[in-house]
């Protein structure tokens, strides 16, 4: 990128890096395919409650609480950008300033306020555009709510099939008088889960509570297998209608006929489980984590009792014991995506980028469809720098799963990150299409629009951005870039000084900024704002180059000379800084150090016709005249036509 054109590609909650956006999804089965995203009901009403709690937490310092809050989220629904982009929000603060609390509660309140203009804008284009976005989003739900049944289904049937052959071996022991009680109960058992798939909660409890009185005296063991089969089904037919009596009376009786059962037999492992699970979602960790610990240590041949506490100590932040629980479930089934995807999470978290994403290429080795993973492989990928890899895994990601926006966004930025920009540009028309004001979008094609010199169609998306969140300074100094190269400079300034008052510490407009207002002879309001830019970067060569070339305008060649010897510290083979540096000390009457630099240049540049030429003259004045001969010579043999010609010409007559 130019010297103007060093931007940064947003995709989602706030000015970040895009080798920052890395969230972490975790992946929750469940049984049944309904995805669980809800829009205007009371699981919506919940999430933006939590986001609302996350935030106060987060103004108040306590940063874990929120961030548990916001991973639950995210748990639940891996594509809920709000949460993501607060939980970006809260990890990219310092959390040893003094000023953090006061920063985080204005970042808190611009990203509020941008998701309820963002929210309100997309429904509005939702409405105008008909069913087009509307069918985007659903697929994106549809897609993920598939991968999760899809391995759901296949649990659910392992674990069935164990039942059975547990009831085979409670038969085979049996009298045949008490193989005949045990065959009824199993039917009654069978009939009542039957009844309640098909929503028919009266008639299995009816099925259930006749089966529980059908009992055999003395048979602990079998009655507790029983008690907590009816107790699974219960919590099943429970979680998927939480929003119902019968469903809550469903989650009641799960807890009651599980309690019964371990009172039954304290070695099954079942009704553990499932009151492990009615505690993670009434948010009881300690509780979950003690059971699912216990399910697991009971029947350590289920992997899914594992990975449940993985997820879990996921949700309370305890990574390496997430870890271990991820790891014994994929030891237990290796052809598990979900836990191998998980897995891959929790070592992000542990900062194992190595074996993560040797986790998520386990998940799409099993699944190659697997979207999700797919997408993470190319975050991982972005964030080191493999452009050409992440290309590649978002490219798969939209395969699988053609309409999500999110990988959209990240594929596009992993275009422009690999130079892409012709690619990048029909990725963020896509993403555009499904989200025309997303303002974040727009800016990302301002900015790949001036990459490839198309500043007019830039300055409209940039106004897009600005005219949706004009206290971004990313979107202003963007605005600025896109005038600047429409030849449109007084207008380029005027962004550029917005984009500099909006964030005191933002290097890059300041910079701009004393570029143009040099070249305008503005020298003191130039070297004021390149002097901002140098306090918050003193090591940057484009703030140092500019100033060694204001301080020269003004022939205060002290200042300049320190400037460009500071500029060569970051890039020692610039010719043109070291050629500056050369006259500076020329200026100021170092002609040995100046005989040095130009040197110096010409060892860089060896055709460097000016540095020829001053090199002479400097020599000159060291009354090293042999050598000035020598040089002045050879540049009037080989460029005859040098604008300084006569100029050389009379200093070697005078020689």
């Amino acid at each position: 990128m130019s010297r103007q054109q060093q931007m940064i590609l947003i995709i989602s909650g706030g000015v970040l890096l895009i080798l920052l956006i890395v969230g972490l999804i975790i992946f929750l089965p469940r049984k049944g395919g309904d995805s669980d995203i809800t829009i205007g009901g009371s699981g919506d009403a919940r999430r933006i409650n939590t986001i609302r709690l996350a935030t106060t937490y987060a103004e108040s310092g306590e940063f874990d609480r929120a961030l548990n809050l916001l991973d639950g989220l995210l748990i639940d629904n891996p594509d809920d950008e709000d949460a993501r982009a607060l939980q970006r929000a809260i990890l990219s603060m310092d959390r040893n300033s003094s000023n953090s609390t006061e920063a985080l509660i204005e970042a808190q309140r611009r990203f509020l306020e941008e998701q309820q203009r963002q929210n309100a804008a997309l429904a509005s284009n939702l409405q105008r555009a008909g069913n087009t976005s509307a069918a985007a989003a659903a697929s994106t739900a549809a897609s993920a709510a598939e991968t999760e049944a899809a391995a759901a289904r296949r649990a659910a049937a392992e674990a069935e099939e164990a039942r059975r052959r547990a009831q085979e071996e409670e038969l085979a022991r049996a009298s045949r008088e008490l193989q005949e009680i045990m065959r009824r109960i199993n039917n009654l058992v069978a009939d009542g889960k039957a009844r309640l798939t098909s929503g028919d909660a009266a008639g299995a409890n009816q099925l259930f509570s006749e089966a529980r009185r059908a009992m055999p005296p003395g048979e602990s063991r079998f009655e507790s297998q029983k008690l907590s089969e009816m107790a699974d089904a219960y919590y099943d037919y429970g979680s998927s209608n939480s929003n119902t009596s019968a469903g809550r009376d469903a989650i009641n009786n799960a807890t009651q006929f599980a309690n019964d059962a371990v009172a039954k037999d304290s070695s099954q492992a079942l009704p553990r489980y499932v009151l492990g699970r009615i505690a993670r979602d009434a948010n009881q960790t300690e509780r979950a984590i003690s059971e699912l610990r216990e399910a697991a240590r009971l029947d350590p041949t289920n992997f899914m009792y594992s990975h449940d506490l993985g997820r879990v100590l996921f949700m309370a932040r305890r990574f390496p014991e997430a870890r271990d629980a991820f790891q014994a479930a994929v030891s237990i089934n290796r052809n598990y995506e979900p836990s191998w995807y998980n897995l891959g999470g929790t070592f992000r978290m542990l900062n194992r980028q190595d074996d993560a994403l040797a986790a998520y290429r386990q998940a799409v080795t099993i699944k190659a469809d697997y979207a999700a993973a797919h997408r993470e492989i190319g975050r991982i990928l972005s964030a080191r720098g493999d452009a050409r890899g992440a290309v590649a895994s978002f490219t798969s990601a939209l395969q699988y799963n053609p309409n999500d926006f999110s990988t959209m966004c990240e594929l596009a930025a992993a275009h422009s990150q690999a130079g892409n920009f012709a690619e990048a540009e029909s990725v963020f028309a896509r993403a555009l299409q499904i989200n025309p004001s997303d303002p974040q979008t727009n800016y990302n094609m301002a900015v790949v629009k001036i990459e490839l010199k198309k500043n007019t169609e830039a300055l409209n998306f940039a106004r897009i951005a600005v005219d949706a969140n004009p206290s971004n300074a990313a979107y202003v100094y963007t605005l600025g870039l896109a005038c600047e190269g429409m030849g449109a400079t007084e207008q380029a300034i005027s962004a550029y000084r917005t984009a500099a008052s909006l964030d005191p510490r933002y290097v890059r407009p300041r910079i701009n900024l004393g570029s143009l207002l040099l070249a305008a002879g503005n020298n003191a309001d130039a070297i004021r704002f390149l002097n901002e830019a140098y306090a918050v970067e003193p090591a940057n060569f484009e703030v140092n180059n500019n100033l060694g070339a204001v301080y020269a305008k003004q022939e205060n060649w002290a200042s300049s000379i320190v400037h460009y010897e500071r500029a060569l510290n970051s890039r020692p083979n610039d010719a043109t800084v070291r050629f500056n540096l050369a006259r500076a000390y020329a200026s100021s009457g170092d002609h040995q150090k100046a005989q040095g630099s130009y040197l110096q240049v010409l060892r860089l540049t060896p055709d460097n016709w000016d540095a020829i030429y001053e090199l002479g003259k400097t020599l000159v004045i060291l009354e090293q005249n042999s050598e000035a001969k020598r040089y002045l010579q050879d540049l009037i043999n080989r460029n005859p036509n040098y604008s300084g010609r006569a100029e050389a010409e009379r200093i070697l007559r005078s020689l």
